[in-house]
């Protein structure tokens, strides 16, 4: 390994907290700097085509390297172009001419003083847009129906082509050492194409690599082998594997999976043939996300009853340490350390080691939106790491194809993540307390500028209030976004004026230097016939009513009690099935409501992450909930909601209550009051251009870091 300086974050007396998952530990002969795994995920800053590592990944890793993690993980470039790629925004590894690269990455992590090991894998049975032909795989199975990424049906493997495929990955390890890797991480779980041969559900062969659970392990067990013989046994290898596989959800019997019995013995082999450390995780049959991101299999509740989940599953937390049983089972099972994936929180992860339970915590999207996390942990400073809310929005797709989150607003587009101070110190007012304004405020503090915001209601949030209720808590937590914010402006010393109108002569007065306008959108409600009905409640309205029972109750307690009484009737339309609309309509079922929704286009789910609209829609099936699309001439009458449909027939859908809802309107009467009376002026968040929370975060801090 290369010369690591900085090999461990300091500690104070207050980081004994967490004294445990801070301290060193080893993987094979790599000393980590403490238990913080950096798991692998692609960030889809690369191209298939280039030779160089972009800046914004070698930004992104040197960042998180800089931040404390104990070791990091990169993500899996492409070890057999193209069958083993499902994306063009990856990396390539399967020639030498990509070391160079490569290389240029390791250095950027090993100069904080942190280990590294390249994350592998092959994408084999997924479907792929990058070659002509099916998919390849151990068998010819696939899930027609499934919301997943094997609808596709793919094409045997010969034997031939299998051992080629087990040199391509022990050719890439050799290389990862040439490029100055400290180990290898082999993704043998998920759905990728070890797991494909290790499941006698996917795996239907008779010969070498089939028939046998033993036979079904030869591929991943020759990969292993063949690295430890290439690399040398001091080289480490990790292995990642299913703990089971389940195929209730999508109507497949559980016992021609992957179960857990099974599985335990793929753990035991990959050991035996040499891993140097375990991790384990799950698989689920058409529920793809939910192997990885846990929480997601109770979303927007749990895809099968918890009676039914298998008992190594750890579902009373709904997704929190849900490989926790597994982790201590094999921890237990065999002799090198044990990596808890998931979703772990610190607390959690420090509980786990305290009471040698796991070896290593795994984590990923907390250290996307907070790289700095371990550090923060370190220095006793717990409050000061930005909370993943768990929104989803780093796997979904951005207008560039990379990860974007809520709270970070550097990544995926910065090659650097600090905030510099700034040359001259300015007098700065920020209009607004949501989401934008607080981070324009918290960005404009931290360039070292004398900060005021302003906020007409006496809380801070903006619309987070009335959008963690419509949301729910149990996996958005959208509060916390609230809560760090505001102990960051408070840390930082921004003035805050809550219950305080802000006027254009007002701001005048207070001679700014610049003025950041965060008045949010405004609510508006579609035209339609009949909208003075008793039966319609706006977006308006409901806000109307609801605000002063957030501001008595709070969004948890709220949510909780509208489960038990809401004044509205038990058969709804709703009326949009954009992001808006499908929050409602979830929110209402979750209620005991029968709902329809009515949308006047063909389009459903715009502003829906792409993945969770996959597993909204499969959830509204089951509990029956009906959409309508490309309905005109939409109106009131007196037995519910009357419209026009393709084939221009008149439907009547019975209806209590016909809940409309369209998106935020622009809010820009105070920024052209403003106008030319103040040096610098910026309209931001959905003042400006009504989107999502990340949106009006980045926004907010890009124009704010230039200030």
């Amino acid at each position: 390994m290369s010369d690591l300086r900085e090999a461990r974050p300091e500690q104070t007396a207050k980081s004994t907290r967490f004294e445990k998952l801070l301290e060193p530990g080893y993987i094979g002969g790599v000393k980590t700097r403490n238990r913080i795994y950096k798991t692998a995920a692609a960030m889809h800053c690369d191209h298939e085509d280039e030779l160089r590592m972009s800046s914004i990944t070698l930004g992104f890793y040197e960042t998180v390297a800089r931040g404390g993690a104990g070791l990091i993980v990169v993500e899996a470039p492409t070890v057999d172009y193209p069958m083993g790629a499902r994306w063009r925004a990856r990396y390539r590894f399967d020639d030498d001419r990509f070391i160079p690269g490569m290389a240029e990455l390791v250095e950027v992590i090993h100069r904080h003083g942190c280990p590294t090991f390249m994350q592998m894998e092959h994408d084999g049975p997924w479907q792929s847009p990058l070659f002509d032909g099916p998919p390849i795989a151990a068998s010819p199975v696939n899930i027609p129906d499934a919301p997943d990424f094997h609808r596709d049906m793919p094409r045997q493997l010969t034997v031939p082509e299998v051992e080629t495929i087990i040199g391509k990955f022990i050719d890439a390890a050799a290389r990862a050492k040439k490029a100055g890797f400290d180990g290898v991480d082999i993704n043998c779980g998920s759905s990728h194409l070890i797991h494909n041969f290790l499941s006698p559900f996917w795996n239907r062969r008779n010969d070498e690599y089939g028939g046998t659970p033993e036979k079904r392990g030869r591929f991943m067990v020759e990969i292993i082998r063949g690295i430890k013989a290439r690399c040398g046994e001091e080289f480490p290898v990790v292995a990642c594997l299913n703990g089971f596989e389940v195929g209730q959800a999508i109507g497949v019997d559980d016992k021609t999976c992957l179960t857990h019995e099974r599985a335990t013995k793929n753990v035991l082999m990959a050991v035996e043939a040499g891993a140097d450390a375990i991790m384990v995780r799950s698989q689920w049959l058409g529920l793809h996300v939910a192997g990885f991101l846990p929480d997601y299999m109770f979303y927007p509740e749990e895809h099968i009853p918890f009676d039914k989940m298998p008992k190594a599953y750890h579902s009373k937390e709904r997704g929190l340490g849900a490989m926790r049983l597994m982790t201590e089972e094999y921890k237990k099972l065999v002799d090198v350390p044990i990596i808890m994936v998931g979703y772990v929180t610190p607390e959690l992860g420090e509980r786990m080691l305290e009471a040698g339970k796991a070896d290593f915590i795994g984590m990923n999207r907390s250290l996307m939106c907070d790289p700095d996390l371990p550090r923060k942990l370190a220095e006793g400073r717990r409050e000061d790491v930005a909370p993943c809310t768990r929104c989803g929005t780093c796997l979904g797709k951005s207008d560039t194809g990379s990860r974007r989150c809520r709270l970070n607003a550097g990544l995926g587009v910065e090659s650097y993540y600090g905030v510099d101070k700034a040359p001259k110190k300015k007098k700065v007012v920020v209009v607004g307390g949501g989401p934008a304004g607080m981070e324009a405020a918290r960005v404009s503090a931290l360039r070292g500028h004398d900060v005021t915001l302003i906020e007409k209601s006496h809380r801070l949030g903006g619309l987070l209030p009335l959008a963690a209720l419509i949301k729910g808590i149990e996996l958005e937590d959208l509060p916390r976004i609230t809560s760090y914010l505001k102990t960051q402006l408070v840390k930082l010393g921004v003035k805050i004026e809550l219950g305080k109108a802000a006027t254009g002569p007002m701001i005048r007065q207070m001679k700014p230097d610049a003025v950041f306008v965060a008045t949010g959108g405004i609510l508006t409600s579609p035209n339609m016939n009949g909208a003075r009905s008793r039966r319609v409640l706006t977006t308006p309205e409901l806000h109307r009513r609801a605000k002063p029972y957030l501001a008595m109750f709070g969004p948890r307690v709220l949510a909780w009690l509208t489960r038990y009484f809401l004044p509205m009737g038990k058969m709804v339309v709703v009326i949009g099935a954009g992001l808006h609309g499908c929050e409602v309509a979830e929110f209402l079922v979750k209620r005991g409501r029968k709902v329809t929704i009515v949308e006047p286009s063909d389009k459903i789910g715009e502003g829906v992450i792409d993945f969770r609209l996959g597993l909204l829609m499969s959830w509204f099936n089951r509990r029956g909930v009906k959409i309508v699309t490309g309905a005109g001439e939409i109106k009131t009458v007196d037995r519910g909601l009357a419209y026009t449909d393709k084939d221009g027939s008149r439907q009547v859908i019975p209806a209590d209550t016909v809940v409309p809802t369209s998106p935020l309107k622009a809010n820009t009467e105070l920024f052209e009051s403003l106008r030319g009376a103040v040096p610098e002026l910026f309209l931001i968040g959905d003042a400006r251009n009504p989107g999502m929370i990340v949106d009006a975060v980045r926004g907010a801090y890009q124009v704010a870091r230039g200030l």
